[in-house]
C-alpha cells in the first residue's frame, strides 16, 4: 500500500473515530472536569509534535487551558521532569513505541497527573503506562511518512476539545468533517500542477498563523522527508522578525491562509511578498488569498478550529506529487524507517 493510498483514507478514518471514539473521549473529558485540571502538557516527536502544536491552539483558545510542550529528554536523559500540578499529560505517538514519550507519561503518573496516550497501537508501551488510551483507529499505516495517522491524531485532539467544552455545536461541526475532507481530496489536479511548477525548487518557506501553524509545520516536514526539499516553516508573525530577509524575486513561499481572525495579518504579509515578487503558492478558502499566487482551494465554511483537518490534505498531496515530479520515490524516503525510537 502506498502513502498516496493511505492519505486518501482520511475521510473514513475521521468517520470511524466519530463512530467509535466518542465514548472514551467523553469519559476522559468528565475526569478532566472532575479533577479541575488547569494545565495540559503534551509529549510527542516528529509529526505527532505538530498534533501537539494544534492542541496548544485548540485547547488554549476553546477550553482556555494553558498547553505546554514537554521536553521528553528531561525525563529520558536527565531524569529531571518538572513538577506537574494538577495537569492533564497527553502522549501522542502513532506507534506508541518511543521510550522518551513513555517516560514522560510514567513520571507524570508518579506525580499524580492524569495521563492519556493517543496512539494507533493500543497494545504499545505508551498505552500501557497511561491512565487512559485513545486508539486513533487509523488502521495499518505502511507508508514511512505519517499521513492518515496525523489526521487521526488531530481529530482526537479536536474531539477532546469538543467533549471538554460540552457544547452541541462542536459535535455538529465535527460530524461535517468527513465530507469536507473528501472535497479537499478532489483538489488533486490543482495540486499536481502546483507540484510540477515547483519541481525545481531546492528550498522554500512555509507560512501560516494561529490554528494553521501546525499545518505549516507538518507541510514543511512532509516536503522535506518525501521530496528532499529544504522547507522551513514559520508563523507569519515570526517570519517578519528576520527570516523575511530571505525573500528575493522568485523565492518560493508556500502559505496556508484560511478564514478567521488571523487572516487579515496573513494577507497583509502575503501582499508584501507578492509585491517583492516572491513565487507564492497559497492553500486557502478565500478568494483574496488565492488571488495572490498559484492557489489550491479548500472548502469554505469549515470552522477555524477544524480547518487544519481539511487544509492538511492538499498539503500532503502536494508533498507526494512533488516527490514524483522530482524523480523521488515517496514510499522509500532515504535514511528513514517507519518507527523511530528516541531515548
Amino acid at each position: 500500500m502506498s502513502t498516496r493510498t493511505e492519505l486518501g483514507e482520511g475521510p473514513d478514518v475521521i468517520a470511524r473515530l466519530l463512530d467509535e471514539g466518542g465514548a472514551k473521549i467523553e469519559a476522559i473529558a468528565r475526569e478532566v472536569r472532575a479533577r479541575g485540571v488547569d494545565l495540559v502538557v503534551v509529549a510527542a516527536r516528529g509529526t505527532s509534535d505538530h498534533a501537539a502544536i494544534y492542541a496548544q491552539y485548540v485547547l488554549g483558545a476553546r477550553n482556555r487551558l494553558p498547553v505546554a510542550l514537554a521536553a521528553p529528554s528531561l525525563a529520558s536523559v536527565y531524569g529531571a521532569m518538572p513538577r506537574l500540578h494538577n495537569a492533564l499529560v497527553l502522549g501522542i505517538s502513532q506507534s506508541g513505541k518511543s521510550p522518551d514519550i513513555a517516560a514522560v507519561l510514567e513520571d507524570a503518573h508518579r506525580q499524580g497527573s492524569l495521563t492519556v496516550a493517543m496512539t494507533n497501537d493500543p497494545t504499545s508501551e505508551l498505552a500501557a503506562v497511561a491512565d487512559h488510551c485513545v486508539a486513533i483507529n487509523a488502521g495499518p499505516e505502511l507508508g514511512v511518512a505519517a499521513t492518515k495517522t496525523y489526521l487521526a491524531s488531530i481529530m482526537v485532539v479536536a474531539m477532546l476539545s469538543g467533549a471538554m467544552s460540552g457544547d452541541r455545536a462542536s459535535g455538529e461541526e465535527l460530524r461535517a468533517l468527513p465530507a469536507a475532507v473528501r472535497e479537499a481530496l478532489a483538489t488533486e489536479e490543482r495540486v499536481i500542477a502546483a507540484a510540477a511548477a515547483h519541481a525545481g525548487d531546492e528550498r522554500c518557506v512555509v507560512l501560516a498563523r494561529g490554528f494553521q501553524y501546525a499545518t505549516a509545520r507538518e507541510w514543511a516536514l512532509k516536503i522535506k522527508e518525501l521530496a528532499y526539499v529544504l522547507a522551513d516553516p514559520y508563523s507569519t508573525a515570526d517570519f517578519q522578525h528576520g527570516p523575511i530577509a530571505l525573500v528575493t524575486g522568485g523565492f518560493p513561499v508556500l502559505a496556508v491562509a484560511t478564514a478567521g481572525p488571523a487572516l487579515p495579518g496573513v494577507l497583509e504579509l502575503l501582499g508584501r511578498l507578492h509585491a517583492a515578487r516572491a513565487r507564492l503558492l497559497v492553500v486557502s478558502d478565500t478568494p483574496e488569498a488565492l488571488a495572490l499566487g498559484a492557489g489550491i482551494p479548500v472548502p469554505a465554511g469549515v470552522p477555524e478550529w477544524l480547518a487544519p483537518l481539511v487544509s492538511i490534505v492538499p498539503c500532503q498531496l502536494y508533498a507526494w506529487h512533488l516527490a514524483g515530479a522530482r524523480g523521488v520515490d515517496p514510499d522509500r524516503p532515504r535514511n528513514l524507517s517507519k518507527v523511530t525510537l528516541t531515548r
